[in-house]
């Protein structure tokens, strides 16, 4: 069975959610920099800002794989969209730091919900020797639309009120993305798994441009029997070895996060601008250049997976992140930044003083010589608009090679340009690692190692690990990297880069070429947890299923 126009359209369709994921990934980072100055937000609360799209993706990973399952992956991509929209419509009106909580938090539950179902969806409508590249193409939506976000962040970096166009621009490829939804089919697995086998033979028949669809229906009514019988329960139960499918996912999912690649991307204008990219544009256009990195490195990954295979992929991956993070943390190790007062430093006065034709401040600067003058923390502009002068003219000074009076290690011409670049490349190889193995590979290996009557739970569960740690590290993170430093952070995601490839050398199964129904019936197997998982060499016939080779047997007779 091939890959015809119509799986690939369906598929591209689908994708689209990883597109507008991305883009509200990416968006936080250079929209915090306008909405922390317009709002006045001090760390804690840019961290809660940051993260309540995390406390929206965590509640709709509880609870959407109940949805997925017993209303279909094709509603839950529409409810995901539908549901964007209306998050992003609920920021527009309003300049208040409790409407953009709530506009954040349903954009997180529409993200979520559409990120679980795009996957399952795609790895159900795919051909085998089809579903690494369908399902990767989900991963390359994700990074396109990053890459988007960190432009828009970029072009609207000067504008006033900017951070409200983009917020806005996701609106109208929402709507069109839930109406296309509306005329593609649903996943011809869903429609067994419903008792509906005509209209799957003839979703089967346009997916795959064939006048007979019948043996895949088999294979697929063949593995699909008893599956549909599972419980949630059951995910954690011996019961076809689902217990120790369940830790492999699980463990694959934590350790997505806690190799610090979701902190980069929310705050990668912050990090660029403690290591010396001093201005609001500077920041953000470095990190266009991250969004197009991770870009150019899911291309190779997307469409070379299904002859490479996901665990040769993941392997390559998690060894030069921790390569590239040793050397991050070398460098950072030298710059000597006060990390909290990057976050700080957005005062409404620097972002008068950062409009077009009038000067530019420097990082912290403003904040921390407003901080020398009085022992409150946060301070009014009107309150205090006499000093406003005297500190623009103490900028001046420091600019022209002066220390402030505050000792801050946020001048331009303290990071030497030697390490300013080494880090910002360092950075870049960091992101390109990530986007060839654990960013795209983790959620093909998700979608494939689970059962198709309990896929979409399985995948709920894995994804809300995946969202809570995401939560707590981004809510802690500008907290810690105080306490620890930068440096310190990058050596504990290194050694967790070095875990997460022992983990896919022992205990992740390389399923390249081979259908969903041959992987489930392996995996179902107890010598699963005592012996390593399928090896990049081992042949597609290895993981036949019975039924079908009984079945030949019997024609042979």
């Amino acid at each position: 069975s091939g890959c015809g126009t119509f799986t690939f359209l369906s598929s591209a369709i689908a994708a689209i959610s990883g597109l507008l994921m991305g883009y509200e990934l990416g968006l936080i980072s250079g929209a915090l920099l306008q909405m922390s100055s317009i709002l006045t937000l001090s760390c804690k609360e840019q961290e809660v800002v940051v993260s309540s799209l995390l406390f929206g993706a965590l509640f709709a990973s509880l609870t959407g794989g109940f949805l997925i399952d017993r209303f279909g992956r094709r509603l839950a991509i529409i409810i995901a969209s539908s549901l964007l929209v209306v998050g992003s419509l609920i920021l527009l009106p309003y300049e208040s730091y409790e409407i953009l909580i709530v506009g954040r938090i349903a954009i997180g539950i529409s993200i979520s919900l559409s990120s679980i179902a795009t996957c399952v969806y795609i790895a159900e409508i795919a051909p085998q020797h089809r579903r690494g590249l369908l399902v990767s193409l989900n991963e390359l939506m994700i990074v396109i639309g990053i890459l988007f976000a960190y432009i828009s962040n970029y072009a609207f970096a000067s504008i006033s009120h900017g951070w409200k166009y983009m917020f806005g621009l996701v609106i109208p490829l929402g709507a069109l993305q839930a109406i296309a939804m509306y005329f593609l089919p649903p996943s011809p697995r869903f429609l067994v798994m419903k008792n509906n086998d005509e209209a799957a033979r003839k979703v089967l028949e346009r997916l795959r441009e064939t006048s007979d669809a019948t043996k895949e229906l088999t294979v697929i009514k063949s593995s699909l029997k008893d599956e549909h019988q599972y419980s949630f329960l059951d995910l954690f139960s011996s019961k076809n070895n689902m217990r120790a499918r369940m830790l492999v996912g699980l463990t694959l999912v934590f350790f997505v996060q806690t190799t610090g690649q979701p902190n980069i991307l929310f705050y990668a204008s912050t990090v660029l601008k403690s290591v010396g990219f001093q201005s609001n544009e500077a920041a953000s256009l470095a990190s266009t250049g991250v969004g197009v990195v991770k870009v150019v490195s899911t291309v190779p990954a997307t469409f070379f997976v299904d002859q490479v295979g996901s665990k040769t992929f993941l392997c390559i991956g998690s060894s030069v992140m921790a390569v590239s993070l040793v050397t991050m943390g070398l460098v950072n190790h030298n710059i000597h930044v006060n990390f909290t007062k990057v976050c700080r430093s957005q005062s409404p006065e620097d972002f008068f003083l950062q409009r077009p034709g009038n000067f530019t401040v420097t990082n912290g600067s403003l904040k921390d010589l407003f901080a020398s003058m009085a022992s409150t923390e946060r301070l009014s502009f009107d309150a205090q608009s006499p000093d406003v002068a005297r500190t623009g003219e103490l900028n001046r000074t420091a600019l022209a090679g002066v220390k402030s009076t505050t000792g801050s290690h946020m001048e331009s011409g303290e990071v030497p340009v030697v390490l300013k670049w080494l880090s910002l490349a360092s950075l870049l190889v960091y992101v390109a690692a990530f986007s060839i193995g654990l960013g795209p590979m983790s959620w093909l290996v998700l979608s494939e190692i689970f059962p198709g009557g309990i896929r979409g739970r399985a995948m709920a569960l894995t994804s809300s690990m995946n969202w809570g740690i995401n939560l707590l590290i981004s809510l802690t993170f500008l907290t810690v990297t105080e306490l620890i430093g930068l440096s310190w952070v990058c050596f504990i995601y290194t050694i967790m880069s070095l875990a997460s490839l022992a983990f896919v050398v022992v205990f992740i199964p390389e399923t390249k070429g081979c259908s969903l129904e041959q992987i489930s019936m392996e995996l179902a197997k107890q010598k699963y947890v005592r012996t390593p998982l399928c090896g990049p060499s081992q042949r597609r016939e290895k993981l036949v299923p019975m039924e079908l080779a009984k079945r030949e047997k019997e024609q042979l007779y």
